[in-house]
């Protein structure tokens, strides 16, 4: 093999495991209490161990198969391809590159799959469109697919840290579809938040003093993550009315909301208005972590309210996670492109590259970050040969001078 994966993992099916592993214990919840001591094994170092005692630790009497244990290799690719564009200013071919290896790598899976949240109408995108079919119909399992290949163009444009490869799986009819809407006002909180006490429709006072009684901290203390955007002016200013804290983020509010459940995680809560297809992605990575996910549609236009409305999609209604993704055979993973809180970035050395990535199951509650190491000179799907790589290069960089040249003046893109 070409690559070389470690994990540290933990299996969280039980609740007080969810939140031991994840968030919880200690003083307001924020100091993770150890289910067991994690230890670094190599991923094909795991055989099936039959667990003497009921009820402790996973069974691996009968082992089934884990797709985010084969969809990282997805994500991993895709972060490879578009890690060479950071901080070249062109968020396009940041995309692009994504895509192109995503949908390249996800093709190598046996399973019978259709996009629900991709790049767009068929129209509108090559690959990786919505109601694009992958796979095989004759193949097994049947399921929803909802990728990411890149979330964060402008921070890998702009060398920023925060962007991840993103890619989210359910079986077939279980994730959300938004049809025609784009954006949707959102809710997260973390495992040891009872999700009935927070509310897309109560004051931003309520819920915060709601997460503060749960997490037994003072208002003050809590943490709300919000998406740097004027629209979001109004929200600022009655978080900061209220006591909270803030941090706020430019982009990336998939990385925001798993935050939110991530053991000793910066943030408590997520609030505000950002894009339906992240929705459905956030919420998938929070059932998996045990967190809980509010939505409700945003129109941005008329237009788009009247059409969502001739579609039966109710615009007042608010959808909780299990709306959004349906049952427990969930799975997601995530790899970084740039450096954030959440992942390290694409780290790229003489001769191979290493990755940092998130990979959850939700029936198991497994929750594992994988460091795998990749060397072009071996074969795999995720190593990227150099002049293949530099070809690329080269390809991108043409296309971008024949368009500069091609531009008048007025219509010179940015570096």
């Amino acid at each position: 093999s070409s690559t070389t994966r470690f994990t540290m993992s933990g299996s969280l099916g039980m609740k007080s495991t969810t939140q031991g592993l994840l968030k919880g214990g200690g003083l307001g919840g924020r100091a993770p209490v150890p289910v067991r001591a994690p230890q670094w094994k190599s991923v094909r170092s795991v055989r099936p161990v039959r667990v003497a005692e009921e009820g402790v630790g996973p069974d691996y009497s009968a082992v089934q198969r884990n797709l985010a244990l084969e969809i990282v290799r997805v994500t991993e690719a895709a972060a490879l391809a578009s890690g060479r564009w950071l901080g070249r200013g062109d968020k396009e071919a940041a995309d692009q590159a994504a895509v192109d290896m995503m949908r390249k790598v996800l093709n190598g899976v046996r399973m019978d799959g259709v996009v629900v949240i991709g790049e767009g109408e068929k129209d509108e995108a090559p690959m990786l469109f919505c109601g694009e079919r992958i796979g095989h119909p004759s193949l097994h399992p049947k399921i929803d697919i909802a990728v990411d290949p890149l979330d964060g163009t402008t921070l890998t444009a702009q060398g920023r840290p925060g962007a991840m490869s993103i890619i989210a799986m359910a079986e077939r009819g279980a994730l959300f579809d938004p049809g025609p809407c784009v954006y949707m006002d959102k809710l997260a909180v973390g495992p040891e938040v009872d999700p009935s006490v927070v509310s897309l429709d109560k004051s931003v006072a309520e819920n915060l003093n709601a997460v503060a009684a749960q997490l037994r901290k003072p208002v003050g203390d809590v943490t709300v993550t919000v998406l740097d955007r004027p629209r979001h002016k109004d929200l600022i200013s009655q978080i900061r009315a209220a006591g909270g804290r803030i941090a706020l983020i430019s982009d990336g509010d998939v990385g925001g909301a798993i935050e939110v459940a991530k053991a000793g995680g910066p943030v408590d809560l997520m609030l505000g208005v950002g894009g339906t297809p992240e929705a459905v992605i956030a919420a998938a990575a929070l059932k998996c972590m045990g967190g809980h996910f509010q939505g409700r549609l945003y129109p941005r236009n008329d237009d788009e309210r009247s059409r969502a409305i001739q579609q039966n999609y109710d615009l007042g209604k608010i959808y909780d996670q299990d709306d959004l993704v349906k049952g427990d055979d969930v799975f997601f993973a995530a790899t970084g492109v740039s450096d954030g809180d959440l992942l390290q970035g694409v780290r790229y050395y003489s001769g191979g590259a290493s990755t940092s990535s998130l990979v959850m199951r939700a029936r198991s509650g497994t929750v594992r970050f994988i460091q795998t190491y990749h060397r072009w000179a071996k074969p795999g799907v995720t190593n990227i040969p150099g002049e293949d790589m530099a070809y690329s290069n080269a390809l991108g960089f043409a296309k971008r001078e024949r368009e500069m040249k091609q531009a008048t003046p007025m219509q010179q893109p940015e570096a």
